[in-house]
């Protein structure tokens, strides 16, 4: 045991409940030392019968144009259409040269098939953050760097403008012929760009006649060049990308083939709350992990040691698992941890019940019991949203629970054909480490964007998109 040791016979059992068909009744089985809010007592207790849930398709779910459809409603050959990408890709120390192109490879099906329809494509994408300044280099600065790499998945010249509106934007744009590609200056260079500057998208959408957004990452955000540009357009649409988002994103929660199950974690239960009140009127169960379990604990009347925590939010997390109860979801924390005796990869680690944490521990990755607990859960599923990693991945030491998780959904895809969404964020960046992009479902492209969506909020840069 890690720290003082506790009375015999008290050994918390996490919580869980029992849930068999909806005219039966659910049994809740809770902690024998729960001391929050929701219990006062040792008991079990059988609730009312379950009432079924229901679901609304969010206006995200609406449907909008696609690239293919506008390429049927209109003849491209030799038009100019301005598509919306996310070319942030990372720089290497000498800020020029592109070390992970995935986000270019991902805009090639788009702008190949308006190429192949004989479009020019002018692409438009912000980097980084300059706020408002002119940067030449770095990650905030002029898009250059991705020239040759996109004129390499190409096949084709891209050239590049100093600016992304102007007299000589729109002498470039109204000079291209026929099937060429055209990049325009980083959007974020002008500080309109992200309060929706009328003044910005007005002169975006002079080089083109149609839009075409295939930047999901951005869709969550009302900016000029992925909201205010649309109204000036004659037809706006979906690319490729954005399409495969709304279809796995929306799609998947709203008709989920059932049992439903969400995996969350990350260190913070703050930026989490609106998406976990959301799940629990769609899921059927959720796996909590990450170092927002300690929150929960604390609830619960647990001792975390130094373990990260947010005081402020130890009711809402009560708060959350009563609504768990109430709604017949199964809310599944843990049962224990990896410790550490100090946030470095070659601390003095051990593994206890979470119930055993005391001291100057604290806890930095699921134990092999809840990775177990989660395997099993996991097998029982059909369609598994995951955001967020289950302890301190970026370090080797504490990087399992996030590893086995992933390994699981990739098994459930592959023998199960269940369908697994990897919800953008960190959760990405585990599952490619552990080189399993290509065995999952589908890997979303855009963090803050997915958790809204599934949050239910309406993405401005889809609600800009032409109704179909």
């Amino acid at each position: 045991r890690i720290g003082k040791d506790l009375p015999s016979g008290r050994n918390p059992s996490p919580i869980y409940c029992v849930r068999r068909h909806t005219h039966q009744p659910i049994i809740f089985i809770l902690p024998v030392m729960f001391r929050s809010a929701l219990s006062r007592s040792y008991r079990v207790v059988a609730s009312s019968l379950a009432q079924p849930r229901l679901f609304h398709a969010s206006a995200a779910a609406e449907a909008k144009l696609s690239v293919e459809q506008l390429a049927s409603q209109v003849d491209l050959k030799g038009t100019n259409v301005l598509v919306r990408v996310d070319l942030n890709v990372p720089l290497a120390k000498d800020e020029v040269t592109v070390t992970d192109d995935t986000r270019l490879r991902s805009i090639v099906p788009t702008t190949n098939f308006l190429l192949d329809k004989g479009a020019n494509v002018i692409l438009c994408s912000h980097f980084g953050r300059p706020k408002g300044e002119i940067i030449e280099t770095g990650k905030n600065g002029r898009l250059t760097p991705v020239v040759k790499p996109l004129e390499d998945l190409l096949g084709k010249p891209v050239k590049k403008m100093n600016d992304c509106m102007g007299a000589e934007v729109e002498d470039a744009a109204s000079s291209l012929g026929e099937g060429e590609v055209l990049l325009l200056e980083n959007t974020r260079f002008y500080k309109g760009e992200t309060k929706n500057d009328p003044e910005l998208a007005l002169g975006l959408s002079k080089v083109a006649d149609y839009y075409v957004n295939d930047a999901f990452g951005t869709a969550h955000r009302a900016h000029s060049s992925t909201a205010g540009v649309a109204e000036h357009m004659k037809l706006n649409a979906a690319g490729y990308l954005m399409e495969k988002e709304l279809k796995f994103l929306v799609g998947a929660v709203e008709e989920p083939n059932r049992p439903m199950m969400a995996i969350v974690g990350g260190a913070k239960v703050s930026t989490k709350v609106p998406v976990i009140e959301s799940l629990l009127e769609k899921c059927d169960s959720i796996l909590v992990g990450g170092a927002m379990i300690f929150t929960f604990y604390k609830a619960l009347g647990y001792d975390i040691g130094k373990s990260l925590i947010e005081e402020d939010l130890v009711e809402v997390a009560a708060s959350l698992m009563k609504k768990a109860e109430e709604k017949g979801v199964k809310l599944i924390l843990p049962t224990d941890v990896v410790l550490a005796d100090k946030f470095d990869n070659d601390a003095t680690t051990a593994v206890a019940k979470v119930t055993e944490i005391s001291g100057d521990w604290m806890g930095l990755d699921i134990g092999p019991d809840s990775i177990k607990t989660f395997g099993e859960e996991i097998a029982k599923a059909n369609t598994i949203v995951w955001n967020g990693p289950m302890g301190v991945f970026e370090m080797s030491s504490f990087a399992t629970g996030t590893n086995e998780v992933a390994q699981m959904l990739a098994k459930a895809t592959s023998t199960r054909g269940a369908v697994t969404i990897i919800g953008g964020g960190d959760s990405v960046a585990a599952v490619n480490q552990a080189g399993l992009g290509d065995k999952v479902s589908h890997i979303s492209t855009g963090g803050g964007a997915s958790l809204e969506l599934l949050e239910g909020k309406t993405l401005p840069g889809v609600a800009a998109l032409t109704e179909v």
